[in-house]
């Protein structure tokens, strides 16, 4: 039991100034994590009357 397993708690998502979805997500023992998403081919969604 000497060993440490790092459990992955989200801490939330945003899309980046390039558009990218970003992940980030952190363990009890202060490592964190960050993992980018590139979305190509579409268009952002926009809400209807915000055009």
């Amino acid at each position: 039991m000497g060993e440490h397993v790092h459990i992955r708690l989200k801490d939330g998502m945003e899309v980046s100034a390039a558009g990218e979805l970003v992940e980030t997500c952190h363990c009890r023992c202060g490592t964190t994590w960050t993992k980018t998403y590139e979305v190509q081919g579409r268009e952002p969604d926009t809400l209807p009357g915000t055009t």
